[in-house]
C-alpha cells in the first residue's frame, strides 16, 4: 500500500508528487502528464499568466519555466507571452526531472477500502494507498449553460473541448463568453477564416493592461507590486497568503472567490479581436434550437431587445464550476461524505485536507477555499507544500474516523439532507 496515491499529473499533481517525493513518501502518479494543455488547447494558443508566474513547483526551486527555456534558448521575458506548446513541453521535463516514473493510465474510480483508499484503473487494476491527492483539473469542471444543452456536440461545444479548431474553417461560428477562452479562441476562428462572432452578457468587454516593466523605481513597485496573478495588493494577497484568505469568513471568501479577477482577455489579444470579430456585448442567449445542420439563437440585449440568428456552430466559453457531484470518479460511499460550501465545492480544511480522512484535494476546487490563486499555476507551490505536510500528518496520525469534523456551519447545511446532496 503506497503512502500517497496523486491523480492527476497536471501543473498540480506534479508539483505535489515533486514534494512528496522529496519528503520520502511512497507514492504513485497516475495520468497523462499535462494531458489538458496537451490536448485541449488548439495551436496558436498563448498563457495568459507571465513567464515567471507559471513554474510548476518542486521543493528546491530549480526546475523552472525560465530555467527550461534558456535550456532551449527559447524567450521567456516579462511581458512576452509564452505559447501552451512550450508550456506543455516544459510540464513533461519537469515530470522527468522530478517525479519517479508517471504511470499514464487513468483512474476510473476512486473508493474507501481498509487503511485507506483503492484506485480502479482503466485497465482493471486495483491500487491502495493510505492517502490521495486528487488533481484532476478543471474537465471534470465543465460548465455548460442549460439553454445550450441537448444540441449535440456537432452543433454546441465547450471551448475547453478544442484542440484543434480547424474543422471550423469556412463556417460560421459562434462564441459565447467574455473572457479569456472566449476572445482567444475568436480570434483563433477569425485567423484561420471562420466567420466568427462573440456574445458576451457583460455591457462591454475588460481587457487586461500591458504589465509595468518588471523593474521600476521602489515607489512604483511599493505602489502597485507585481504578483502572479497581476499587479496591486489585492492581487498580492490572493497571490501570496492562500492560506491567510482562508482564515477569512466563508461568506467574504466565496464572494471574493466568484468575482475577483473576472472575466478579461489579455492585451496581446485585443487586437487581434477588435475589427475582426463581430462582438455583441450586453447579450444572453434565451433559446437555442437546431436549424438544418446549425442552431438558431434567440437573444436579448440589456435594453430587453431580442434578435434572432443563425450559426453552423456554437462554442461555449462559459468556464468551469467546481461542484462536489462532478468528482464522478470518486465512488457513491465517499462522494457521500464530502461535506460541501454553499456554491457546491468541497470543503477542504487548512492542509486542503477534505472532510474524508486521508483524501486531500487540490487545484480548481479549492478556490473558495483559498481564493483565487487555485485558478492559476502559481497556486501549485503553495499548495505542494502545504498538502504535502497535511498527507504526512495523516500518516503519523494513523486511521481515522469516518470523518473530519467539518466547520459548524457545513454541518448545519448537510443535517437533513445527506451529504451527498447538492447544496
Amino acid at each position: 500500500m503506497y503512502d500517497l496515491l496523486v491523480v492527476g499529473a497536471g501543473p498540480y499533481g506534479l508539483s505535489i508528487a515533486s514534494h512528496a517525493a522529496a519528503a520520502g513518501l511512497d507514492l504513485r502518479v497516475l495520468g497523462r502528464p499535462m494531458a489538458s494543455w496537451r490536448d485541449h488547447m488548439p495551436p496558436g494558443m498563448f498563457l495568459k499568466s507571465e513567464p515567471w508566474a507559471s513554474s510548476l513547483s518542486d521543493p528546491g526551486g530549480r526546475l523552472r519555466l525560465e530555467t527550461y527555456c534558456a535550456g532551449l534558448g527559447v524567450g521567456a521575458r516579462h511581458g512576452e507571452p509564452v505559447p501552451v506548446p512550450v508550456f506543455a513541453s516544459y510540464g513533461l521535463w519537469f515530470a522527468r526531472s522530478a517525479v519517479p516514473g508517471v504511470d499514464e493510465r487513468t483512474a476510473v474510480r476512486l473508493g474507501a477500502c481498509a487503511g485507506g483508499f483503492e484506485a480502479v484503473l482503466d485497465d482493471g487494476e486495483v491500487l491502495r494507498a493510505r492517502t490521495v491527492a486528487l488533481a484532476v483539473g478543471v474537465m471534470p469542471f465543465v460548465e455548460m449553460p442549460d439553454v445550450l444543452g441537448g444540441l449535440g456536440p456537432e452543433r454546441v461545444s465547450h471551448s475547453s473541448r478544442h484542440g484543434d479548431l480547424s474543422r471550423f474553417r469556412g463556417r460560421d461560428v459562434t462564441v459565447v463568453g467574455g473572457g479569456q477562452a472566449a476572445l482567444e479562441t475568436a480570434a483563433l476562428l477569425a485567423e484561420q477564416g471562420t466567420r466568427t462572432r462573440v456574445l458576451a452578457r457583460a455591457g462591454r468587454l475588460s481587457w487586461n493592461d500591458v504589465p509595468p516593466a518588471r523593474e521600476r523605481p521602489w515607489w512604483r513597485s511599493a505602489r502597485a507590486p507585481h504578483t502572479g496573478l497581476g499587479c496591486g495588493w489585492r492581487n498580492w494577497f490572493y497571490a501570496e497568503r492562500p492560506g491567510v484568505f482562508r482564515a477569512l469568513p466563508e461568506t467574504a471568501r466565496l464572494r471574493i472567490t466568484a468575482d475577483a479577477l473576472g472575466p478579461a482577455g489579455a492585451w496581446w489579444v485585443r487586437d487581434r479581436v477588435e475589427g475582426s470579430v463581430e462582438v455583441m456585448t450586453g447579450t444572453t442567449v434565451t433559446s437555442a434550437r437546431r436549424s438544418g445542420a446549425g442552431v438558431r439563437l434567440e437573444t436579448v440585449d440589456g435594453d430587453g431587445g431580442t434578435a434572432r440568428l443563425e450559426t453552423d456552430h456554437v462554442i461555449a466559453a462559459t468556464g468551469f464550476r467546481a461542484r462536489r457531484e462532478r468528482l464522478g470518479l470518486l465512488d457513491d460511499e465517499v462522494r457521500a461524505q464530502l461535506a460541501a460550501l454553499p456554491d457546491g465545492s468541497p470543503w477542504t480544511g487548512r492542509d486542503f485536507e477534505s472532510s474524508v480522512p486521508g483524501l486531500f484535494l487540490a487545484g480548481l476546487v479549492t478556490a473558495s477555499a483559498f481564493g483565487p490563486a487555485m485558478r492559476f499555476v502559481h497556486g501549485a507551490g503553495f499548495t505542494a507544500g502545504t498538502l504535502v505536510r497535511g498527507v504526512r500528518r495523516r500518516l503519523r496520525a494513523g486511521p481515522a474516523g469516518d470523518r473530519i469534523p467539518a466547520p459548524a456551519d457545513a454541518r448545519r447545511r448537510d443535517s437533513g439532507l445527506g451529504l451527498g446532496t447538492g447544496p
